[in-house]
């Protein structure tokens, strides 16, 4: 976590600020092929090389909306987690909009903002964070979503 003091008891403190910024991480065509293979979207923009240099209006490969989603996972995990939740659940998104491509080999960061908390029983808060997916060296995100997460206190 990269802000001091953000706990559970103290998590609605924080709403309207940004939680924090993960590394950038490079989506590369073997990071896309693997997505591919696992959801069996083998779809010729994503996966051949060969022919989205030759017709794609981008001029290469680009990743899977739904692959630079899932990594939002593990931004929640890194910024949004503090040390005593013990237990996180996926509970959803609110909102997701797919804002521009990914190609091939580019650098991609989420940055976190906290937008709500919200008591959901004894020791348990849905947190809503707005996550917007950046790429390096373009103005328009990859992706901006508002996602949910049941938090659990130990």
């Amino acid at each position: 976590m990269t802000i001091d003091g953000y706990s559970m008891r103290s998590a609605g403190e924080f709403v309207g600020q940004e939680l924090g910024v993960t590394d950038w991480i490079v989506i590369d065509q073997h990071r896309i092929d693997r997505f591919a293979d696992c959801t069996e979207d083998h779809q010729w923009i994503h996966v051949d090389t060969e022919r989205a240099a030759r017709e794609s209006p981008f001029g290469t490969t680009v990743a899977h909306g739904f692959l630079c989603l899932s990594l939002l996972a593990a931004a929640q995990t890194s910024l949004v987690v503090p040390p005593d939740a013990t237990q996180v659940l996926n509970y959803g998104f609110d909102r997701v909009r797919f804002m521009a491509p990914v190609k091939v080999d580019s650098r991609i960061r989420t940055r976190v903002q906290l937008l709500s908390v919200e008591g959901k029983g004894p020791g348990r808060l849905l947190v809503k964070t707005r996550n917007t997916v950046e790429i390096e060296a373009e103005e328009k995100p990859a992706l901006v979503a508002e996602m949910l997460v049941l938090m659990v206190a130990k």
